[in-house]
């Protein structure tokens, strides 16, 4: 087992911006999650950053949440982080940090050689995602360890709840983790895709609930790959467990579907992404309960 350390007496730790928006009865195994698109930004990141909150929010899965904002209205719970990925990413280890962003040794339960680490995308962040490094200066660990003891450990224990209680009450979960992803304004004419579904390579969930997602978008008239490049992060590896009935999907959104990606206002075409991605819910909510019960 990890030691978990004591909270220091000098920090207080931010109330929890952790949400789950319930459905006034569930009606399948599906769960919808959207952990990368809170803007919240405290006083206190953007005074230590060295960007200014535009900038910070490079990282925001911007208006995701809104995307799924009917999903209640299906029957199907929706759980929200509230706080920005910039601040704290949760679909990382709780305590995969980078030794290099901190004044002091780091503790020894904390995981310092993962790729993401390396790559300047721990659970505090060094980099935006577009390159450009976040602080101004070293962090202490003192404030690492509140902002995953804030965020990190309210979110993960919601979603928990959420898998267990689902899973108990239809013998299964279906997890559909959003997010979106960064795309050129021209890439009609390039062939990138509209979507991205990972599953881990197929390890994370039943093969119907990918396929299901896929002729569905496909049959829209969009673009998706599978596992390229995004085959599902922390939380669909961990929680995407089929044989324990636990199943879990990500799917990434090109913004310039639906979004300025430069101002992060919403296009025309907002309405339009919206509706089929509450047409995608039903479907997969179809197929969540067929699984189930089949």
């Amino acid at each position: 087992m990890i030691p978990i350390p004591l909270r220091s007496d000098t920090i207080e730790p931010a109330a929890s911006q952790v949400r789950v928006i319930r459905p006034s009865q569930q009606t399948s195994p599906l769960l919808v999650a959207s952990p990368h698109s809170g803007r919240d930004y405290p006083d206190h990141f953007v005074t230590a950053s060295r960007l200014d909150r535009h900038m910070l929010r490079r990282s925001e899965d911007c208006f995701v949440d809104e995307l799924l904002g009917g999903a209640a209205s299906h029957g199907i719970p929706l759980l929200l982080a509230d706080f920005p990925r910039a601040y704290c990413d949760v679909n990382r280890e709780q305590w995969e940090l980078d030794p290099t962003m901190f004044v002091e040794t780091l503790p020894a339960w904390c995981n310092t050689r993962t790729a993401r680490v390396g790559a300047g995308f721990g659970t505090i962040a060094k980099l935006v995602s577009s390159g450009q490094p976040i602080y101004a200066g070293k962090l202490h660990f003192v404030d690492a360890e509140a902002r995953i003891r804030a965020c990190w450990q309210p979110y993960h224990a919601a979603l928990a709840d959420l898998i267990e209680q689902t899973r108990m009450q239809f013998s299964l979960s279906v997890l559909l983790d959003c997010h979106s992803m960064p795309s050129d304004d021209d890439a009609t004419s390039q062939g990138d895709p509209d979507f991205v579904l990972g599953d881990a390579y197929g390890s994370a969930c039943d093969p119907v609930i990918t396929r299901t997602a896929h002729r569905f978008l496909e049959g829209a008239g969009y673009r998706v790959r599978r596992n390229d490049p995004y085959a599902g992060g922390y939380v669909t590896r961990h929680y995407g467990r089929p044989r324990s009935g636990c199943h879990a999907l990500q799917i990434e959104i090109a913004r310039r579907l639906y979004v300025d990606q430069r101002a992060y206002r919403k296009l025309a075409d907002f309405d339009r992404i919206e509706a089929l991605l509450s047409g995608l819910l039903v479907t997969l909510r179809e197929a969540a309960t067929a699984l189930a019960t089949g």
